[in-house]
């Protein structure tokens, strides 16, 4: 059941309340008519007509709080209940006692929820069969709607209110589970906020009527003019602000702006975050929409080979993130075809089913000349904005030339984005800093569009971003989505710094929004994560088995500990420190040397940029210069692997491993760290975590270390070394537990689910906007 208001109820309302305020005024005319009394009529109807309209709104917002409250009880019973449906209706199936008693254990969990009275089961015949304690005994299945759908319907029994939802399993051939909600609290709220809207109404009343009175009495001769000037304005909405709308109480702001329902009802009730819980959630929330994704980089890329056409996974951070979620929800995803043989895979509208062994969405490829190439990605985005926002040393370059392509790429992608909607709001979610001008872009074409801008990179301080030359437009194409996400919230206070100090908008800190052009534009945090459990983790040999064949693959000896980097060749991954770290190990600690050695397994990357070019040949130097320093003829203490390696290739890395060094010099969540935690269902190995990645944020029990501290670098190697298994297993065990938890389905159902609440915000919002005019139009007519 979604949260609207009826139109009928609500012109309904309106309409008795509006006649109500007309037989006020007109006994009040009548009355100073007879005394003549004209102070005492401009006095009187200034105060009637404030305490009317005052006390019609309160009485219209008390029963919106409580119509309101009951779909707060109602939505969380339906996430409840997509939490556990599979574990119920397997449990359900079996009738053993065991199974019994383990479907009692769950619905006693599942009633921790504070609103939350009892879960039961009824079975086809009309028998409640198992339910939790707190049943009330005199609530039959027989007195119970129940459907092939949900059903949800209010019951009193014994003077208490409550609310009885009624889900089907197998389509009610199994039975129903029943949920039992408690609606004493959305009575207590509705009171709370009618004393609340009765004592705000009565200081209005007494300020307006005073304010009134004195306006009127200063300008007796104008005031039927001035007043049907005034309505003349409300009528054709030039009064932007006026009206009961933007003085709505905070009880009837915070049911209306409901953004933080679904999310503490996420964190407050755990749900194992799979893409059948994701679908479960779109179907049950965002029914029928469209999902269009757009990105720079492409899921799969297609080249020539000796062996024909292959299928490459790109080694993209936000690939693994996107792909398991377009996966999971279907659509459309547009990215620049970058592949030989890209061109010779898709048919004539540019598209091509994916993935290729089971198809489940369409990926349209968008194709750029090389000048666009150059300047577009590999000038403004790379020498540009990358180096602007990790703040890694590099000077950034901007180019008057790479902002021309900038924006027209930005415009012909976006321009796809239009041609392949099929809706007029699709869900449209734009990735990363490649496209910052295209939600502007798009909005002007489809400005019902809900458009979800994820910042995969960080968002630097005001000062820093101050450098690009280009940085108002940048700012005004962003605060063209609806949502604009970034990694932390430290990322998203950047960018609300960087609002105020270049853009003239309206910045509400409370709803942490940005308001620029009528568009708000909701800011929040999303720290992206990996798929749980990880495609790359299926048909792994067991972690003794890895050891072996990566050992044997690098002529390590049995007895030497293994540490590994996997990283692309980029400046801001810290490469180079880490191998001064394990310099300044085998330097303090010599006991190590012979006895560990520390793989890198590093993709080239971005070659045509100089400074790209540079880090590969500087570490394959430093590498060479460190191996010549310590190593000895059946061993050494540097192995570089410079090349593209598959996800399962790098599972094997990572579960052979003792040790992994992810030491970002600034990164917005470094995927990395949380692979290698999904890679070890062993439980052991220790991670070596920089505290200027995003990933630090949430993976406390790693070692968290500088990276520009050669010197902490080693002392942590060192720990990670002699760390016990008992140890190793506790803080593996910790980490695991929250990888698994907040995985990528998490953080797109976060999104997506925020993004169905603004949706239906925004047709509350559409039916106020219809409705509420009715009311200076009516007090308009009888002033006259």
């Amino acid at each position: 059941m979604s949260l609207t208001v009826q139109p009928a109820w609500f012109r309904g309302v309106t309409a008795r309340a509006a006649g109500a305020i007309g037989r006020l005024i007109s006994s009040v005319w009548e009355t100073s008519r007879a005394r003549r009394s004209r102070p005492l009529l401009y006095i009187a109807v200034g105060a009637v007509a404030g305490a009317a309209v005052l006390l019609m709104v309160s009485s219209l917002l008390g029963a919106a709080v409580e119509t309101w409250s009951r779909g707060d009880v109602q939505l969380r019973a339906r996430i409840v209940l997509l939490s556990a449906r599979d574990q119920i209706e397997q449990l359900a199936r079996d009738p053993s006692p065991e199974a019994a008693t383990k479907l009692q254990a769950l619905f006693t969990r599942l009633i921790t929820d504070e609103r939350l009275q009892a879960v039961g089961i009824c079975d086809p015949d009309g028998k409640m069969r198992t339910a939790t304690d707190t049943m009330p005994a005199r609530l039959l299945c027989a007195s119970i709607r129940r459907s092939k759908a949900e059903t949800t319907v209010p019951i009193r029994i014994d003077s208490q209110d409550l609310l009885v939802s009624a889900f089907p399993l197998a389509e009610g051939k199994e039975g129903h589970v029943v949920i039992v909600h408690d609606l004493t609290y959305a009575k207590a709220r509705s009171d709370h906020a009618q004393t609340f809207i009765m004592v705000t109404t009565i200081i209005a009343a007494l300020l307006a009527s005073g304010a009134v009175a004195v306006a009127m009495l200063m300008l007796v001769r104008n005031w039927r003019a001035a007043l049907r000037a005034t309505l003349d304005d409300l009528r054709a909405g030039r009064l932007e602000g006026a009206g009961p709308v933007t003085t709505l109480p905070a009880e009837l702001r915070e049911a209306l702006d409901q953004y933080d329902l679904v999310r503490r009802t996420i964190d407050g009730i755990h749900i194992d975050w799979t893409p059948d819980t994701l679908q479960r959630a779109l179907g049950s929330e965002l029914p029928g929409a469209e999902v269009l994704v757009v990105s720079n980089r492409e899921p799969y890329i297609h080249n020539h080979t000796d062996a024909g056409i292959t299928v490459q996974l790109p080694a993209s951070g936000l690939v693994s993130a996107i792909e398991p979620v377009i996966r999971a929800c279907g659509g459309t995803w547009i990215a620049h075809g970058s592949g030989s043989a890209d061109r010779d895979s898709v048919d004539a509208a540019d598209r091509i089913a994916v993935p290729p062994d089971a198809p489940s969405y369409t990926l349209r490829r968008i194709w750029l000349t090389d000048e666009e190439q150059d300047g577009y990605y590999y000038g403004f985005a790379n020498e540009g904005m990358w180096p602007l926002c990790h703040i890694a040393f590099v000077r950034p370059t901007f180019r008057e030339a790479d902002w021309r392509y900038y924006r027209e790429v930005n415009q012909k992608f976006a321009d796809a984005v239009v041609r392949e909607a099929k809706t007029h709001d699709p869900i449209v979610l734009v990735q990363d800093y490649h496209f910052a001008l295209l939600p502007r872009m798009v909005r002007k074409h489809l400005p019902k569009a809900t458009i979800i801008t994820f910042w995969h990179i960080p968002w630097p301080n005001a000062e820093t971003f101050g450098i690009c030359p280009w940085k108002e437009e940048i700012i005004e194409g962003l605060l063209g989505s609806s949502i604009l996400g970034f990694h932390t919230n430290f990322h998203c206070n950047n960018f609300f710094e960087t609002i105020d100090r270049f853009v003239e908008s309206r910045i509400d800190r409370e709803r942490r929004s940005i308001t620029l052009g009528g568009q708000e534009t909701m800011v929040r945090a999303y720290p992206i994560s990996i798929e749980w459990p990880p495609s790359a983790l299926a048909g792994q040999a067991p972690v003794p088995a890895c050891r072996a064949a990566v050992r044997q693959r690098f002529g390590l000896g049995e007895g030497v500990r293994v540490g590994i980097g996997i990283e692309r060749f980029d400046y801001t991954k810290g490469i180079l420190d880490r191998l001064h770290g394990v310099d300044v190990l085998l330097s303090r600690h010599p006991e190590w040397r012979g006895a560990v050695t520390f793989i890198q397994a590093a993709a080239p990357t971005r070659s045509k940029i100089a400074s790209y070019r540079a880090l590969q040949d500087e570490a394959v130097a430093l590498a060479e210069e460190i191996n010549n320093r310590y190593r000895t003829p059946d061993w050494q203490p540097l192995i570089l692997s410079i090349r593209h390696h598959q996800p399962p290739e790098v599972f094997e890395l990572f579960r052979a491993a003792d040790f992994c060094v992810v030491s970002s010099l600034h990164d917005g969540m470094n995927l990395v760290a949380k692979e290698f935690v999904a890679a070890r269902d062993d439980e052991r190995g220790v991670l070596v975590l920089s505290t200027f990645a995003g990933a630090s944020r949430e993976l406390a029990e790693a070692l968290i270390v500088n990276p520009y501290h050669a010197h902490d670098m080693a002392e942590a190697i060192h720990r990670a070394l002699m760390m016990p298994v008992d140890e190793q297993e506790a803080r593996m065990r910790q980490m695991r537990a929250l990888v698994r938890t907040r995985n990528v389905y998490r953080w797109a159902g976060q999104m997506l689910l925020d993004a169905a609440q603004l949706r239906r915000r925004e047709g509350i919002e559409r039916l106020a906007a219809a409705n509420l005019p009715a009311v200076p139009r009516l007090l308009g007519r009888r002033l006259a």
